[in-house]
Order: structure tokens, then sequence, then C-alpha cells
């Protein structure tokens, strides 16, 4: 248990978290509720207007929505047919990222109804995603959410913000094939968006090739050679020295960057993960997740 976690059991009656952990789940969240009612009812209006002045969590974004939304809607435009577009609830279940993540739970925000509010769009729709898949076929699916996240990303920064998510699952198919495929769809799609809604920003999406060397051979035969043409105003280059995401990523990794004249931007993350593999409990499923924040796109955006 962390410092902060024993100071509080200290503090309650010897056996407290023995009985609370035992307790069924039911039962445990009728207990909370009753907490969070009693609470709720002590709350005074200047209460809440301190709160909303200095909680992370609940302060709005700082973003223009009349921005974000004409550029989510172009992008929605510009997705391919093969994705399917989800509108995902504002909560999921309770350990999404980390049933499946090495994510700590201590970054999620967890509801007292066994559940937790949505931090990455694209867990949730790996988990439908896998869902599809038993159905068989490819499952290619597509989100615009906002994400709230538990950790300090430093003063000034939102604990909150927009991602526009995708998420595509397909059985392996032998010497990187699958994965080559995969990396053309969501690097292209990537790379017309870019074009289009920044074409005066030098923008570049870096890949990360992590320990396999058959998707290397793939990334050179067959990945870049997809990736030209009007949209290749947007390059794709190799970025051999990233670490970040090791052990989170698997096979290659990608990022977006774009550089505005006076500083380079980080506008998205991405690589393939085990999730849909361990969520059907089969190891020979591929998913490649891939996102780009459209709040930071919006501010360079000619919108």
């Amino acid at each position: 248990m962390s410092t902060a976690e024993q100071r509080v059991w200290a503090h309650l009656p010897e056996g407290t978290r023995e009985a609370l952990a035992k307790l069924p789940g039911t039962d445990l969240q009728t207990l909370l509720l009753s907490v969070a009612r009693a609470r709720a009812a002590t709350v005074k209006p200047a209460d809440l207007m301190r709160r909303w002045r200095e909680d992370r969590f609940v302060r709005p974004a700082a973003c223009d929505p009349r921005a974000v939304a004409a550029v989510e809607a172009r992008i929605w435009q510009l997705l391919p047919a093969e994705f399917d577009g989800v509108e995902l609830s504002p909560v999921v279940p309770l350990g999404t990222c980390s049933a499946v993540a090495p994510v700590s739970q201590n970054r999620i925000v967890a509801t007292i109804r066994g559940s937790e509010v949505l931090s990455d769009a694209s867990n949730a729709l790996a988990v439908e995603a896998a869902r599809r898949r038993v159905g068989g076929g490819e499952v290619h699916v597509a989100a615009s959410h906002r994400n709230l996240r538990a950790q300090d990303f430093g003063a000034g920064r939102s604990a909150h913000f927009r991602l526009f998510t995708l998420v595509s699952s397909a059985r392996d198919g032998g010497s990187g094939a699958t994965e080559a495929r995969l990396l053309v769809l969501h690097l292209g799609f990537w790379q017309r968006v870019l074009a289009e809604l920044v074409p005066g920003v030098a923008s570049r999406l870096h890949v990360t090739v992590m320990d396999s060397p058959v998707v290397r051979e793939r990334f050179h035969d067959t990945v870049l050679p997809a990736l030209t043409g009007a949209a290749a105003a947007v390059p794709v280059v190799e970025d051999p020295g990233r670490e970040r995401g090791r052990g989170y990523y698997t096979n290659a990794a990608l990022r977006i960057t774009a550089d505005d004249g006076t500083q380079v931007v980080e506008l998205g993350d991405g690589g393939f993960t085990t999730w849909t593999g361990r969520l059907m409990n089969d190891a020979k499923e591929r998913c490649l997740v891939s996102c780009l924040a459209t709040e930071r796109l919006a501010v360079l955006a000619a919108f």
C-alpha cells in the first residue's frame, strides 16, 4: 500500500479493510452510494464554486469548441470506408485499461458503480473490436471522444482532452503482411488528415519498429512504398531511437508531430498492442491503435 493508503486505514477500526474487501460488489456499491449521498448533502453553493475554480478534473477545456468541431467534422469525412464510427459511453467497465495494458489504476478516475470514466478511447474501442471480431472478419472502428486522466500533466494542463482514435483488429496472416496492411491504413489516413488540415505546417509521421525483423522488412518493402503520392507531403520517417512505449506497444509504434515554426507539437501516438488478443484469448490477433489530439490540431488548422 502507498503511504496515503496506510494513513487512511490507520484511522479506521481494525478489520475494516478486510470487512470491506469481503462485501459483495452490490453491497459495496450500496455502501459507497450512501456515503456519497451523505457527503453531497453537505455541499454548499460556495463549496461548489471553489471546486469549480480549483479542481482540474471539472474545469472546462480552454479550446474553442467551434474550431474543434470543424476539425473533427472534416476528419470524419476523410475517414476510410473500412472504419465504423462508434459513439462511446462516458464510462467503461472498471479495469478497462489496467486489465489489458500496463497502466496503473491510479491514473484513472473510478466511479462507485463498478465503472471508470473513459481515460483512453483506444482501450474502449479495443473491447468493442474484440466483441465484433467474434463474428469473424476484420474490424476497424473509430471514435472522437473526451478522455479524462487522473495523473497531473503539469501547471496549466487540462486533465481532460479530445482524441480522434482508430483501432483495427485482424487475424495474423504471417510474414508481417497483416501488420503492414494495418500500418498503411492508419498512416495513410493520418497523412491525408495532416495534408489537408495543416498544409502549411511541417508535419511528420514517425514509425519505430520494435524487435521484429519481419515487421521491419515489411515497413521498408511494403509500407513506405505504399505511402506515396499527394499525401506524401507529410513524410513517414523511421525513428529507431524511440524508447517510450516499449512494453506498452509491440512490433511497431508511431508518433505524429507538427512543427509550427516555433516548436514541435506532439499531435498523436499509437502502435500495435496485445489487447484484442488478450480479450479474445488468441495470440494470433493483431491490433493497431492510433490517435490524434484534435484540440491541438485545431490550434494549427486554418478554421
